[in-house]
């Protein structure tokens, strides 16, 4: 089967400035700060306190508009992550349309509505304005979640978590949450398949009723509207919306203090790079403070882009890692830093030193005016182009009432970019920028990585987390036990899946597995004849319509793929790899395909013992094996590979649930699959129907 391979290009913006022939020998002097202008934007308030603001566009007939409510919600606890079902749940039908009702007449108008936990959005056509509103009204006031719209989003949640459990991102992205804000913090909360398991319909129902009130909640209206033309269609559709108390919940203050620098480690099978965040709160930089725009240039300065200083420093210079980054947060409740890296396993210590003196460097030395010049004119030219899009001005003005912050603030904004200094750099850093403070978090291999980082703890200790940010006791690798041969585990093996009679028996094979991936459901076949013969196709629902995503077949001597609509026959070395994938008595053949096995050790795999062999084919190709040590079946297999912009990448597969398929003499297939699907991720296979011996004609296979 073809792995799908997701990527993730990022964009960068340059700008020139080009004019007369001038004296190349003197600096030009920067002029004055330019004029913001921010246009029009007007607001009124609502009996029940909703805050309305409209920002005139008239450029192109149609509207934009978003109700933000500022709250602080309760903990989820031990329900964590009906939050972020809120996009599904408040969009799955009202008290007056029907889940299908309220999509119709969405499609029917090409508008867009969307919903989450804090924000309701909607947008269009100007022509269908007032049928927006209506609708943005109804899912805010009259929501309806059903018992089996949750299930079907827990169901959808608890699968996207599964693909989450290995991706060293995601990893990251939780550890990280955990050690900066605690878990008793709505920002260090991290859903799991447990936790989610335990969501009920009346905590997400008490969330709806108690959140969604108009008395915290703040509605911008941008394009080719008027304030006389909308203030009557709000008043009509929003104007009954009730307020109610909102409980607003206090947390804990996450605090970086003292030199307490921590190695956070999440072991990642099978890794062959690491994947870094140097990341703490701030608990005092809030949004429209006199400190956010210089930390902000300190940051660009830094880590902001390929031009800053850790890119330049890690990628440009040394070729360590693929891009190092990093970003400062200001935010209402705690904001945070964080810098980023990803890398190889045997430069990873190189290039975690490499950031954090970065860091220390921006703390310890001035900026030149030619650095703070070109990142001043670089900021105040992104500012500038996002002016351009009248939504952030609507959210400049909602950003001044709800943070209380300076009227002018966004006015002055370049003025005080500009008048930034090296010793406001200097300074900000020295207050903000914080490696003797920070959370080192990685995501790799252990056996590689974790002992040469653990000199940058402050106690020399690596601290383990599993995937969900939950403290753990990693596994050892053992010794072999005395006398045993990969031999004798791999032996083992062949015996526990029916033997060599079960396997000799087999003339043909056919296996239809279903699973699911970001909400798509999609069916595996895979079909095998003697002679190794294989056909192979992956295919999903559409609209009630079947479409296949990928095939790949192969008559025993040629064969091809198929893949988004693209053809291509298959060459020397893919023949040679789909003659023993289509082999059904691959496990009989190590001779004929090069294969030598070699007992590494032994490991724990959810909590059994399994027995590590590391397989080399006549290629020279590389696959670690781990088989479980009671029954010797093979649990998981991970595999190095090249993805498509050439970096190594490592892929697992974890097999379990076998089962003896009937009329086979005891051969056994597993049926669950977990298998990786690009950039870390997996989705899972689960077996729906095993024939065996059903006579599938040549055609199959052609």
């Amino acid at each position: 089967m073809k792995k799908v391979t997701l990527s993730i290009f990022a964009f960068a913006v340059a700008l020139s400035v080009q004019g007369q022939t001038v004296n190349r020998s003197i600096r030009p002097q920067p002029g004055p700060a330019p004029e913001i202008s921010l246009g029009k934007t007007e607001s009124f308030t609502l009996p029940n306190g909703m805050k309305v603001f409209v920002v005139e566009n008239h450029k192109l007939p149609t509207i934009e508009c978003s109700i933000q409510l500022d709250i602080k919600p309760a903990l989820e606890g031990e329900m964590t992550g009906y939050r972020d079902m809120m996009a599904e749940l408040l969009m799955a039908g009202t008290a007056t349309r029907s889940k299908d009702k309220l999509n119709a007449e969405i499609d029917q108008m090409g508008a867009d509505i969307q919903v989450n936990s804090e924000e309701i959005g909607g947008s269009g056509l100007k022509k269908y304005q007032e049928k927006i509103f209506e609708l943005m009204a109804d899912i805010a006031q009259n929501a309806v979640i059903t018992q089996d719209e949750l299930d079907k989003s827990k169901k959808k949640m608890i699968s996207g978590l599964e693909t989450e459990k290995n991706e060293p991102d995601a990893m990251v992205r939780n550890v990280s949450a955990v050690v900066n804000f605690g878990t008793n913090h709505p920002y260090g909360e991290v859903a799991t398949q447990e936790s989610v398991k335990k969501i009920t319909l009346e905590a997400c129902n008490r969330y709806y009723k108690t959140y969604f009130r108009p008395n915290v909640a703040y509605m911008a209206i941008v394009g080719d509207v008027t304030m006389a033309e909308v203030k009557p269609l709000i008043e009509k559709y929003f104007g009954k919306w009730q307020k109610a108390d909102v409980p607003a919940a206090s947390y804990p203050v996450p605090v970086a203090s003292g030199k307490t620098t921590k190695l956070a480690f999440a072991p990642r099978t099978a890794a062959v790079q690491s994947v870094f965040s140097v990341t703490y709160p701030i608990s005092d930089l809030k949004p429209g403070q006199p400190d956010v725009i210089k930390a902000k240039v300190a940051n660009t300065i830094l880590g902001g882009g390929s031009q800053g200083r850790l890119f330049q420093n890690i990628r440009e210079k040394h070729g360590w890692g693929y891009g190092s980054y990093s970003a400062i947060k200001e935010d209402n409740i705690c904001g945070n830093f964080a810098a980023t890296l990803k890398t190889k396993n045997n430069v990873s210590d190189s290039a975690l030193e490499a950031l954090v003196n970065e860091m220390r460097i921006i703390r310890n030395e001035k900026v030149s005016d030619t650095t703070l010049r070109n990142t001043i004119s670089f900021m105040s030219g992104n500012f500038a182009i996002g002016l351009e899009d009248p939504a952030r001005i609507a959210q400049f003005a909602i950003n001044i009432e709800r943070y209380n912050m300076p009227k002018d603030y966004y006015k002055n904004y370049l003025k005080d970019l500009s008048a930034v200094t090296a010793d406001d750099v200097m300074a900000v850093a020295q207050k903000y920028i914080r490696p003797e403070n920070a959370n080192i978090v990685v995501a790799g291999s252990k056996e590689e990585v974790a002992n040469k980082l653990a000199r940058f703890s402050a106690d020399g200790k690596v601290d383990y987390y599993d995937y969900a940010g939950k403290p753990i006791v990693p596994t050892e690798t053992k010794a072999v036990p005395l006398g045993l041969t990969a031999e004798d585990v791999y032996k083992k093996y062949v015996t526990a899946i029916g033997g060599e009679k079960a396997l000799n028996s087999l003339k043909d094979l056919k296996i239809v597995s279903t699973g699911e991936v970001q909400g798509m459901a999609f069916t595996v076949t895979v079909a095998k004849k003697a002679g190794n013969k294989l056909h192979e196709q992956v295919d999903a629902n559409m609209g009630g319509k079947k479409m296949t995503f990928q095939k790949k077949v192969f008559d025993g001597t040629k064969g091809y793929q198929e893949a988004q609509g693209q053809k291509k026959e298959l060459d020397a070395a893919e023949i040679a790899e789909t003659k023993e994938q289509a082999d059904l008595q691959a496990e009989l053949h190590d001779a004929q395909y090069g294969k030598k096995r070699t007992l590494k050790g032994v490991e724990t795999i959810e909590g059994a013992t399994a027995y590590i062999l590391e397989v080399v084919d006549g290629q020279n190709n590389k696959v670690t094996e781990y088989y479980d040590e009671k029954s010797g079946l093979l649990v998981r297999q991970t595999k190095v590979e090249k993805d498509p912009q050439g970096n190594e990448v490592a892929g697992t597969t974890d097999m379990s649930d076998y089962r003896e398929v009937p009329g086979t003499n005891g051969y056994k297939v597993p049926y669950f699959m977990s298998i990786p699907a690009g950039g870390g991720m997996s989705f899972n296979l689960k077996v729906q129907s095993v024939e065996v011996n059903k006579g599938i004609p040549d055609t199959e296979f052609q």
